[in-house]
């Protein structure tokens, strides 16, 4: 299988590339142009860290790629990928990866970066990369990697991270998965696992605690006293210290444990199909509810007079779509978006502009003014008043960069180009300037007029 997180070069300089496996449309359908802002993080020995951020989109053999900044380094997940037993000559060095993974992870602290083991990357000088979470997991299930079987999708933070840790502890000391069944997230959650003990029966009795504590994270009924960052803490205490991994056992001790393991796993499955049986066949017929959603819709338009982008470039349209928000132009704004356009950023934009038009005329209105008492933020600016005001509502500073380009600064197909916006806002409601940093995906509509159909935002 070909990896799709790779090393490649962009007009002859190497970069860190990734493959989304995506053509043009599904790419915009998907909406992985939030790539383009997402952030990863590289987490140096002495536990800072740099943020990482794509610099780009291109096609490459009709699939899309977003590529950033190098970083020379081993995927994570290689490390112990093939350990099969707790001999395997490469456990030393995996638990030195896990070690130095663990540490990135406690130097990050709540800031959320990739948990999947698959999206981290571990440098010769000890520094470790977590590259964008969304594209890397998308990168990762093109690979094959159907579901991420080293992490608990209930979790978040730093117990997410102690439960990922206590899984890649197990499959290195055991050469066993923690969970090997189909319904893996299912197991997770209700703490199904073979215990430590009994999967590798000379392990340390604390880190055999420790793996088990971080397993009942997930478990709301078997919760343990120690969060996420206790129990990564103590672990890396373990492995980084003078304290014995394993511990000798005589053979009889040994033997008596493979008993039990044997018995614990009949018993263990014997009552879990039962339960899920009941759970998912008695149950839900005892139980049923129906479900009965009618949904109706009304278009009401006359094509005639209709706003359109007829004759805009894609530039052109950008622009105009935030010169119509700052003038609170809903309909112009419509015209401008499309489809998925319309959710997300671009709805809380139009609904942000309708609320303001609605206050704007009531208070027409109530004053008996025949003008509206907003203008727009640049005019306001132009005209020599200063900012924040109640009477100005607007963008300014637009800055339009158009990211989807080939070396010879043509657009990568007829379908879809990519732009970012950077520009400050402003509002009477508020006494600051928002800063946003918008990613917009245009293509042609059926009337080959270019429209806006997504906008990631991130704004501070």
């Amino acid at each position: 299988m070909p990896q799709h997180i790779l090393i490649s070069n962009i007009n002859e300089n190497p970069v860190v590339c990734f493959n989304t496996g995506l053509d043009p449309r599904s790419f915009a359908r998907t909406k992985m142009s939030q790539s383009l802002i997402e952030k990863g993080y590289i987490v140096n020995p002495d536990g800072t860290h740099d943020v990482w951020i794509s610099a780009g989109v291109d096609e490459v053999d009709g699939f899309m790629r977003v590529w950033g900044p190098l970083f020379q380094a081993k995927r994570f997940d290689l490390f112990f990928e093939d350990i099969d037993s707790p001999n395997h000559p490469k456990m030393q060095i995996a638990l030195q990866a896990l070690i130095i993974w663990i540490k990135a992870k406690i130097a990050l602290g709540e800031t959320r970066s990739a948990f999947n083991p698959g999206a981290a990357f571990i440098s010769k000088d000890r520094r470790v990369f977590f590259a964008p979470e969304h594209l890397a997991n998308r990168c990762l299930y093109v690979e094959g990697f159907k579901l991420d079987r080293n992490n608990c999708p209930d979790l978040v933070g730093m117990d997410a991270a102690a439960f990922c840790a206590g899984v890649m502890l197990y499959k290195i000391l055991t050469g066993l998965h923690p969970y090997p069944s189909k319904e893996i997230y299912q197991d997770m959650r209700e703490g199904i696992f073979l215990p430590v003990h009994l999967a590798s029966p000379n392990l340390n009795d604390r880190l055999s605690t420790l793996i088990k504590e971080a397993f009942l994270l997930p478990v709301e009924t078997k919760k343990p006293n120690k969060n996420g960052i206790t129990i990564m803490k103590e672990i890396l205490e373990i492995l980084s210290g003078k304290e014995a991994i394993f511990k000798p056992l005589p053979p009889e001790k040994i033997k008596n444990l493979e008993k039990e393991r044997k018995n614990f796993l009949f018993k263990q499955n014997s009552y879990v199909k039962t339960k899920r049986f009941v759970l998912r066949n008695i149950i839900p017929i005892v139980l049923a509810v129906f479900l009965i959603a009618f949904i109706a819709f009304i278009f009401i338009t006359s094509m005639k007079g209709k706003i359109t982008t007829e004759g805009l470039a894609p530039e052109e349209v950008v622009s105009v779509y935030y010169e119509a928000f700052s003038e609170l132009n809903d309909q112009m704004m419509k015209a401008c978006l499309q489809g998925d356009g319309r959710k997300g950023a671009g709805k809380r934009d139009m609904e942000a502009a309708g609320i303001l038009l609605v206050i704007s005329r009531q208070r027409e209105y109530y004053e008996r003014r025949n003008e509206s008492h907003l203008v727009t933020a640049q005019v306001w600016r132009d005209q020599g008043g200063e900012l924040p005001s109640p009477s100005a509502f607007g963008v300014t500073n637009l800055e339009i960069e158009r990211l989807s380009k080939n070396t010879d600064g043509s657009s990568i197909n007829n379908d879809i180009i990519v732009f970012r916006a950077k520009y400050s806002l402003w509002s009477p409601t508020d006494s600051y300037e928002i800063k946003r940093n918008d990613v917009l995906m245009l293509k042609r509509d059926r009337h080959d007029n270019w429209r806006i159909i997504d906008i990631v935002r991130e704004e501070r």
